[in-house]
């Protein structure tokens, strides 16, 4: 069984930095995308940022793109989500995801077959 583990969520004032990790234990994680998605009271899990399986293609939303950096490290099974310059509206519940076997849309919810249990981000004005 695929277990995925979120940590490095906390409070960080506006303008500051987080640095998220998912550990991945139990099954393919190197042979795999990855995926963070986050999710605020009353709103949708949206896609965050993707990875493909050997870490040269990456993607990003575009509330995102120049502030957060998805990186994976296929040797410790872990993927980490670098998030600079944040803003208020960045708070939310961040999931990591492993992407199935096929991942064609890796912003799509649908191409992830198991997530962890997330990591709440707090960020003030």
């Amino acid at each position: 069984q695929v277990q995925l583990v979120e940590s490095g969520g906390g409070l960080v004032q506006a303008g500051g930095s987080l640095r998220l990790s998912c550990a991945a234990s139990g099954g393919t994680f190197s042979g795999r995308g990855m995926g963070w998605f986050r999710q605020s009271p009353g709103k949708e899990r949206e896609f965050v940022a993707a990875v493909r399986r050997n870490g040269g293609n990456t993607y990003y939303a575009d509330s995102v793109k120049g502030r957060f950096t998805i990186s994976r490290d296929n040797a410790k099974n872990t993927v980490y989500l670098q998030m600079n310059s944040l803003k208020p509206e960045d708070t939310a519940d961040y999931y990591c995801a492993r992407g199935s076997y096929f991942y064609s849309d890796p912003a799509s919810t649908r191409e992830y077959d198991y997530w962890g249990q997330g990591t709440q981000v707090t960020v003030s004005s």
